[in-house]
């Protein structure tokens, strides 16, 4: 009998979801609404490589390990772990009690219990040529082969690496590396993207690509918060609204429970320039504000080997510090982000890293007097004699760029804005053709070592993101020598000695740390932000 009803509320509970509109509230189903402003990709873990199917991936997939609001790693799959004494050898214990949402390719239809092997088979299609994942940089060149991930028992799982790695459970936590069943994956191929059967706390029901995509309450989800079942939410439902502005009507007639684009259309009507909630909305809804891990920066190419920047006279140290000198930061977010963000005052590893310390990077401050100083010591006082510059953007970057035009022009440095398409400006930074180029730098997993990578001379370009093409031995020395100081503390006082090292050579301009911008309707709660700005739906209720 209870089948049947179970059976009967959830066919009831899909008519409703794939009907128009928000009907869910006279039902009592707690359904959470929520829209991507752009098409998703892909729901297959090997492809988690953009926000959207981040946070989609994270509703349906599980793996070792998992982070928390402050992006300390907590067990997931894995009970406990523990690594030999070179940091080569991570053996996991896993729980006996994680099974696989229910699919019809199961014996009887019934989910089976996920075992060491399972990840055996889910880390190697990351570095599987077949595959192509775009995740296969995880694990690319810390293992050798499949080889290095072993299945000691059903409930043991262990990885061989062929060098340390001290953040490699931090890497662990990011959606690339959850556990995926093989038959259903064999079963589907390449259309396992859009049929993906997880462990996680919802399961798939629907997607019609760039209209709607439905999630249902995974009824044997294994994880409880304090004692009570996990998820709380009866489903999710996503629409795809690609514009903003239409998305956010949407979401003030209550038709979505969940929005975070503060868009340059109506950023004046939900924000104050210091980053309140304006008058307007005040009780509305709840709008949240906190540290996500990017960077937002100027980037400069110093390698005079390269001709553009051997004709440039931003191969002048100075010249590139005046520029960083230059900027009104705090003035750039108040105006043009509505105060959101922090100044990148500090070095480029943003605020939330852990490790992040103020004190011990120096960055830049405002300070025209000093940038003008700067500039006449390089030999162009005022400017006068430089030839001009041309920084280049992306197009919804345009705004920012040339407020920072205005600022440089002010102490007499000429700038021409070149805009192009994302994919074009990305393409050209991978060339090292551009000099003078906006960039942004997100965490791919919680570690300082993500920012700091852009400037070890072994990631040059295009195999790496070393797109200033910095190189200097003394910083290759410490970044490796990090690889092997297991405790944190001594490894953050490495990191901070590098980072204050490419502040100082100012191959980068850093503007400023994101913050992610969270609204939710008052009933809304257990919506945690976090650095990652992962979606954690889990522990979500709607009342």
């Amino acid at each position: 009998m209870h089948r049947i009803i179970l059976v009967f509320f959830y066919c009831s509970l899909i008519s409703i979801l794939l009907s128009c509109g928000n009907t869910s509230r006279e039902d009592n189903r707690t359904v959470f609404y929520l829209n991507l402003d752009q098409n998703l990709t892909s729901l297959d873990p090997a492809f988690a490589r953009n926000q959207n199917a981040i946070w989609m991936i994270n509703q349906v997939f599980n793996g070792l390990v998992q982070v928390d609001s402050q992006l300390n790693i907590l067990p997931c799959i894995a009970k406990s772990w523990e690594m030999s004494d070179d940091h080569l050898e991570y053996t996991f214990h896993l729980r006996t009690d994680v099974f696989f949402h229910d699919h019809q390719l199961f014996p009887k239809g019934k989910g089976r219990r996920v075992t060491a092997s399972d990840f055996v088979y889910s880390f190697y299609r990351l570095i599987d040529p077949e595959v192509a994942s775009s995740g296969g940089w995880i694990f690319s060149d810390k293992v050798k082969d499949i080889n290095n991930f072993i299945a000691l028992n059903d409930s043991t799982f262990q990885i061989k690496l062929i060098k340390p790695f001290p953040a490699f459970m931090n890497l662990l936590s990011t959606q690339y590396c959850a556990v995926v069943p093989r038959e259903i994956v064999a079963h589907y191929g390449k259309d396992f993207r859009s049929h993906p059967v997880g462990t996680g706390p919802f399961k798939f029901k629907y997607w019609k690509e760039d209209e709607v995509l439905v999630f249902l309450k995974n009824e044997h989800y294994w994880e409880k918060d304090k004692g009570r079942q996990l998820p709380y939410l009866d489903a999710v439902k996503v629409s795809f609204i690609s514009d903003k502005q239409s998305a956010f009507m949407n979401f003030l007639k209550k038709e979505l429970d969940f929005f975070d684009k503060v868009d340059g259309s109506y950023r004046d009507d939900i924000l104050t320039k210091s980053g309140k909630m304006t008058a307007k909305y005040k009780g509305k809804f709840q709008l949240r504000k906190g540290p996500y891990l990017c960077t937002e920066y100027v980037g400069i190419l110093v390698d005079t080997n390269v001709a553009i920047a051997k004709r440039s006279p931003l191969k002048y140290k100075k010249i590139r510090q005046a520029i960083n000198y230059a900027i009104d930061k705090p003035k750039l977010i108040k105006y043009l982000r509505n105060g959101v963000g922090i100044p990148a005052t500090s070095g480029f590893i943003p605020q939330g890293m852990p490790g992040y310390d103020s004190t011990a990077v120096k960055g830049y401050h405002y300070d025209p007097q000093k940038a003008a100083r700067l500039l006449a010591e390089a030999g162009f006082p005022n400017g006068k004699g430089m030839p001009e510059l041309t920084l280049n953007t992306s197009t919804n970057y345009k705004d920012l760029i040339e407020f920072i035009q205005a600022e440089l022009h002010s102490i007499g440095i000429m700038v021409k804005v070149d805009a192009s398409p994302s994919a074009s400006l990305r393409d050209l930074m991978s060339k090292n053709e551009v000099n003078f180029f906006r960039g942004s730098w997100i965490a791919d997993y919680p570690d300082g070592e993500n920012y700091l990578a852009m400037f070890y001379s072994k990631n040059k370009v295009p195999n790496g993101p070393n797109y200033t093409a910095y190189y200097n031995d003394k910083f290759d020395r410490l970044f490796e020598q990090s690889y092997y100081v297991a405790n944190n503390e001594q490894r953050y006082k490495l990191y901070q000695q590098m980072d204050n090292m490419v502040i100082e050579y100012a191959n980068i301009v850093p503007i400023f740390y994101d913050q992610s911008v969270i609204m939710t309707q008052n009933n809304i709660s257990g919506y945690v932000i976090n650095p990652l700005n992962l979606m954690i739906l889990k522990t979500v209720r709607k009342n």
